[in-house]
This record gives C-alpha cells, sequence and structure tokens, in this order.
C-alpha cells in the first residue's frame, strides 16, 4: 500500500473573489502543542520522582483490598513459578502496593511516558525492563526470559502505551509461546476513584475506597502454536481480563467503570 498522502484538490477562484489566507493561529497553536507536552512530562516526571511513591503509598494505605481468584494464581505457580502477569494499563496503580517488594518484574515501553511509570514502579520495589515491539524488541524479550526463568514474574499492559483501552495484539500471546509460561490475567473493580480523561481511563482510588483484585483462569499457549492459535489465545486473555474485572465490580456491588 502506498503511504504517498493525497493532495485534496483546490477549487478554482474568480480573479475578483478575495483568497482565503491560511489558518495562522491554529498552526500556531499546533506548534505549541508539542513543547507544552514535553514540558508536562518533565514536571510529571519531577513529581513523580519526589513525591510520587510516598503520597501513593499513603493514600494505599487507607484502601481495602480484597483478593478473589487466588485459585488461579495457585494453579499457574504450580504449574510454572515464573508466569506473565497481564493488567489494563489504566488499572496498573490499584496492584501497586499490595505485589510491591516481590522481585517482580514490569515491561515498560521505551517513551516518555515510561519514564514517568519506571520511576513510580522502582519507588515499589518494581524491577523495570524497557522495550517493546518496534524498540529493543529482540533484548527485552531475552531479559523477559530469564526473569521467567527464575520464577519471577512478568508484569505486561497488553493493551499499552498507546492503546486504545482494551485493545489487544497477538504480541503477549507470542511471547507466551516463544518463552512456554503462562499468562495470568488480573482485573479490578473499585467503588470510588479519580479517572482521568486519558485514552485508558486511568483510575486512581480515593481515599478510603475498596477495591477488588481478581486473578483470572491462566493461559497457556502451545509453543507450536499457528497463528490462528494466536488470535484464539490473544481473545482467551482478553475475555478473561474482561471477566475479570467484572467480578470484581459485581463483588464490590457497584457499576462497571467502561
Amino acid at each position: 500500500m502506498s503511504t504517498r498522502r493525497e493532495e485534496l484538490p483546490i477549487a478554482r477562484q474568480d480573479e475578483d473573489e478575495p483568497r482565503k489566507e491560511p489558518a495562522a493561529p491554529k498552526r500556531r497553536s499546533a506548534s505549541w502543542r508539542r513543547p507544552w507536552k514535553r514540558l508536562r512530562r518533565r514536571i510529571g516526571l519531577v513529581l513523580v520522582r519526589l513525591c510520587g511513591p510516598f503520597v501513593l503509598g499513603r493514600l494505599a494505605r487507607t484502601w481495602k483490598l480484597q483478593v478473589l481468584g487466588e485459585e488461579h494464581l495457585q494453579r499457574a505457580l504450580g504449574s510454572s513459578p515464573g508466569h506473565f502477569m497481564a493488567l489494563w494499563h489504566g488499572r496498573m496503580v490499584l496492584g501497586l502496593p499490595h505485589h510491591g517488594k516481590r522481585d517482580w518484574h514490569v515491561l515498560v515501553s521505551p517513551s516518555a511516558d515510561g519514564d514517568i511509570s519506571q520511576r513510580l514502579l522502582e519507588g515499589f520495589r518494581y524491577a523495570v525492563i524497557r522495550g517493546s515491539s518496534s524498540r529493543g524488541g529482540a533484548r527485552a524479550l531475552r531479559e523477559m526470559l530469564n526473569v521467567l526463568e527464575r520464577g519471577s514474574v512478568l508484569v505486561i499492559t497488553p493493551d499499552g502505551p498507546r492503546g486504545p483501552r482494551h485493545a489487544m495484539n497477538p504480541g503477549l500471546a507470542w511471547m507466551a509461546r516463544a518463552t512456554g509460561y503462562p499468562v495470568v490475567p488480573v482485573g479490578f473493580g473499585v467503588d470510588r476513584a479519580w479517572r482521568l480523561k486519558s485514552w485508558d481511563r486511568f483510575t486512581l482510588p480515593k481515599p478510603g475506597a475498596r477495591i477488588a483484585m481478581v486473578y483470572g483462569e491462566p493461559v497457556r499457549v502451545p509453543r507450536d502454536a499457528k497463528p490462528e492459535d494466536l488470535e484464539r489465545a490473544t481473545r482467551a486473555i482478553h475475555d478473561h481480563l474482561i471477566a475479570a474485572e467484572q467480578r470484581g465490580f459485581e463483588h464490590l456491588g457497584v457499576p462497571i467503570d467502561w
């Protein structure tokens, strides 16, 4: 498919008709957008580095966490100590305090937003692997394999870093096939929270919030899986994640937030 952009046809104008000037204000507004985003990321990185883990840790002490579906986690641990854990990008904060200080690793994109995530994760004693399918993928895969072989857990947000929300590609299923380790979906329900107007509706529970963390049924992908098998495994991970979140909200007795 050609990547050339087609030019829109421009209607001819009579000489008497005044020519329209380019929309300069719009271009000026767009020119300011990128520097502002860079400045916002830098400010966010400084704030997260200085006080993010401290503030979130104090806030998390007020949360009331309930864990459901632990039999699924034990099933994965019984068959293979090392495994993947999948959760939606917008829920990453909800499980941070509970799973911290366990020598768990998190795959984080090599982007400016990933820098902010890394600082926050390291504040809760997570190890971070930087990489994606387009940047550093081979190196990241080697690091992931070493982590899993040591019996550790590798956390991945399959709809990140750009979304759309709850969308998945076969990347996680492909990694599960390549490494031979299962994927444990984990969903979250929360009764009251702040939700950002971002693509992932990033969720931060309010003080005293009740949270239900639900481990879903593990998904295994055989080493000889074909492309259609990867698609089925991807759908299974997605469906188990959705089911885990539905169970969490139902357990709390509050409407689901998507």
